[in-house]
């Protein structure tokens, strides 16, 4: 047989070879209802797929559990909106998911990426991220000591993976940068893409989260990235007293603002909400939730799931 038949004859093969490829090393195939999967062609970008919420916690009993914590293992209101958004992507597993071409997978792990800057309050200071893995059986201290190995990583001054991968990528021309840009989302999108890539890209993870409070800002909707396959992200804003509703009376307390944007092609929006009253739970009641604080350890229980450890720690629990 001539070339002439051979290669195209090989090059359809191959495409379809790709095409059928579903296995990811982030995650497993779901199989869709009609309707969300021609959703994935009425809407195939997640900016146009995005819809967004936004919600209020009193904060008091954060802040008073904060004042503690800081002392004990230094945890601020980072440490406690991240744990709170890992308790909620666990109690809601389907917000956990995730499109990428046109196809909708469940994570594999729980990832979350939260963003900082290197130095507080410098408006000349570079973004760091850092990407976690939220695990079941984890304390509220070991998760903190966690975040702050990550942040002192960042703040360190050192180049990171992150920082030389950027130099690089930097040094290239435009053609040859927009090139490599769309190589790996072609990668991404026929499920080509390294297994190493993808566990240390900050967009490629479960949710993404912004606190503005430490930056003394209110939080706005925040758009969702294209590149990697993140479908939430999440900011939060600085605590200020506010009036809230209280027993039936309207009283000024410590409020702390979210806003949420979610990619509408994962789940559906009860589900979303569910996830969303899952935070606002946990940051009213962090000392139930998170724990950590006896001079014991008695009260130091997993995060997720919550059990009998969990229970025996919450007040009045001996009676």
């Amino acid at each position: 047989m001539p070339w002439t038949y051979i290669l195209p004859a090989a090059v359809v093969v191959l495409y379809l070879l790709v095409e059928l490829k579903t296995s990811r090393p982030d995650g497993t195939l779901v199989r869709m209802q009609p309707f969300r999967r021609i959703m994935q062609y009425l809407m195939p970008t997640r900016n146009e797929s995005v819809v967004y919420f936004e919600a209020y916690v009193d904060a008091t009993a954060l802040l008073a559990y904060l004042e503690k914590a800081k002392v004990k293992f230094e945890a601020n209101v980072t440490h406690a909106t991240v744990a709170a958004s890992g308790i909620a992507l666990s109690a809601t597993p389907r917000m956990n998911q995730f499109v990428i071409g046109r196809r909708l997978y469940h994570r594999k792990g729980k990832w979350l990426t939260f963003s900082m800057k290197r130095q507080k309050l410098s408006r000349e200071a570079k973004i760091g991220t850092v990407k976690l893995e939220f695990l079941d059986g984890e304390t509220f201290p070991q998760w903190c000591a966690r975040v702050n190995a990550g942040i002192n990583v960042e703040r360190s001054g050192k180049k990171t993976s992150g920082d030389k991968e950027l130099d690089l990528f930097n040094l290239l021309p435009r053609p040859f940068l927009r090139t490599t840009a769309w190589a790996i989302n072609q990668l991404n999108y026929y499920n080509l893409l390294p297994g190493d890539f993808i566990k240390d890209d900050p967009m490629h993870t479960s949710l993404f989260i912004a606190n503005l409070g430490s930056l003394d800002m209110a939080p706005g909707f925040h758009h969702l990235y294209e590149y990697g396959t993140c479908p939430l992200f999440i900011m939060f804003g600085k605590i200020e007293p506010a009036p809230m509703v209280v027993d039936g009376r309207v009283e000024v307390r410590p409020r702390l603002h979210m806003r949420f944007s979610y990619d509408e092609r994962i789940d559906d929006g009860l589900n979303a909400r569910f996830g969303i009253e899952k935070i606002r739970e946990v940051l009213h009641d962090p000392e139930k939730w998170l724990g950590g604080l006896a001079d014991d350890g008695s009260d130091a229980f997993p995060m997720w799931p919550p059990g009998e450890a969990h229970d025996a720690a919450l007040p009045g629990a001996e009676a």
